[in-house]
């Protein structure tokens, strides 16, 4: 879900029926999906009509479709006021995950919408279906709390003071390609890169709850890219 840009959203229509949709999304820092919707689209005027929505994420892979994991999301949608503390981190954590949005982000017939997490169904691909409830899927509050408030700085700190850090988390942990890896957003579970258009997530061996456990868990993932730096040169 963390890594996610897309997903197809599904609402009701006054007439009953569902009505899906392909949609951008990005998280807040607790892990609840955000969209970014038009008021002249058909599925904004159905959340405000009824907030009672389903979201598929399917990342998909390379064969049979349904051999891959996929989950699917109970919501309920609610709508965020801009001009406010909340407002502002939704935007910018939605920014950061989907910057090409900006072209359109502050037009007036946009809205932001927070979709709170009912329930889940996760399947894991043939035969590997579980279901799920909003703990098992959000971070811990307090926690998200604590790093929504230190985000933006350590962000901004990352990215000026330790871009060689950055560059080693994507090339040597996650196996991709070289070069200005830049980080876009951080929560309890982890921490998002972007290069041009290609995005990564660094998941986190534990939850950290402030900048002391961030510092620290960040400083080992260093050192362990390092470690195995020479053995990505001999490959």
């Amino acid at each position: 879900m963390r890594s996610a840009r897309f997903g197809s959203l599904a609402t009701l229509g006054q007439d009953g029926h569902p009505a899906a949709t392909l949609t951008s999304l990005a998280t807040d820092s607790d892990g609840t999906p955000l969209i970014l919707v038009s008021a002249l689209s058909v599925h904004t005027g159905n959340l405000i009509a009824d907030p009672r929505a389903s979201l598929l994420i399917a990342p998909g892979g390379k064969g049979d479709p349904l051999a891959h994991a996929r989950i699917t999301l109970k919501l309920r949608a609610r709508r965020i006021a801009r001009e406010t503390e909340e407002g502002l981190r939704i935007r910018r954590r939605f920014l950061a995950r989907q910057p090409k949005a900006a072209l359109y982000a502050d037009f007036g017939d946009f809205s932001f919408f927070a979709l709170g997490i009912e329930a889940a169904s996760l399947n894991g691909g043939f035969g590997k279906a579980y279901e799920l409830g909003p703990a098992d899927i959000l971070s811990e509050s307090t926690q998200a709390q604590a790093l929504a408030e230190i985000e933006e700085g350590a962000v901004a700190h990352m990215n000026a003071d330790h871009a060689e850090a950055l560059r080693l988390y994507a090339r040597v942990l996650l196996g991709a390609r070289d070069g200005a890896w830049r980080a876009t957003g951080l929560d309890p579970d982890g921490l998002d890169l972007a290069l041009g258009d290609a995005v990564l997530r660094l998941g986190f061996p534990a939850s950290v709850d402030g900048p002391a456990s961030l510092r620290k868990i960040l400083a080992e993932l260093a050192a362990k890219a390092r470690q195995h730096l020479p053995q990505i040169h001999r490959a």
